[in-house]
């Protein structure tokens, strides 16, 4: 690789403002630490505004003007592969922005790479969630994005139905079946609902502050001592 080649992705790993190592970056671009800290001195340098220090890891302040982004074949064939899986298996929200998303992707493709897109032989299911489905995923994602309280109608296994409040904390995917991991205000603890179970579901007049020992994290730790995975833990009416 060339070095201008070189320091032009050194640049690009660091969208997004991460945290990224000159081990981890010598590990990308197969060259040695020692190469990654004189490519890091000479682009601060020329005024890219790179901090950190050797050991600890590197990271670039937010508002720098990056080139114009560009996609290698492996890329194009992931994003076009995550689109289409989202478009199949996602809300309606997500599956109209991963159509929009893989429009705004051929748009700044070279022509040489614009038939990329339609070359890319990897598919999925058109219809696989329910309508029903896919409106509580969109109701479900921006209620978790905006800590609002929700009001499920769900029903178990055995078609027991229950009404609850929950705080909704995330989404997970299963293959074929969504679930919602969520801090249930009646039972006081983590519950996992399946959405295809879930009746009905709507935005209560409420919103939650993260408390300590209802967050996300804290589900996790949850989840690292029982050794089950997400949907396992608090499963139960």
């Amino acid at each position: 690789m060339r070095r201008a080649d070189r320091l032009f992705q050194i640049v690009q790993h660091f969208r997004g403002g991460r945290l990224v190592t000159a081990q981890k970056l010598g590990q990308w671009l197969e060259v040695s630490e020692r190469t990654i800290y004189r490519d890091i001195a000479d682009l601060q340098a020329t005024g890219v505004p790179i901090e950190g220090e050797a050991g600890v890891g590197y990271i670039m302040r937010e508002g720098f003007d990056l080139p114009p982004l560009m996609f290698t074949r492996d890329e194009i064939v992931a994003l076009v592969a995550g689109a289409r899986m989202v478009r199949a298996f996602g809300g309606a929200a997500m599956a109209r922005a991963a159509e929009e998303a893989l429009v705004k992707i051929g748009a700044v493709l070279p022509d040489s790479e614009k038939d990329r897109i339609a070359r890319t032989e990897i598919h999925t299911p058109m219809w696989v969630v329910s309508d029903a489905d896919r409106a509580a995923i969109d109701v479900i994602e921006r209620a978790v994005e905006t800590r609002t309280v929700l009001t499920l109608d769900y029903r178990d296994e055995a078609g027991r139905s229950s009404l609850r409040d929950v705080r909704p904390l995330g989404l997970w995917f299963w293959g074929k079946v969504w679930t919602l991991v969520a801090w249930c205000e009646m039972r006081g603890d983590f519950r996992a609902f399946r959405i295809d179970r879930i009746a009905s579901v709507t935005a209560a007049d409420r919103r939650f502050k993260p408390e300590k020992g209802k967050l996300l994290a804290d589900f996790y730790r949850t989840v690292e001592r029982s050794g089950d995975g997400p949907a396992a833990v608090g499963r139960g009416p």
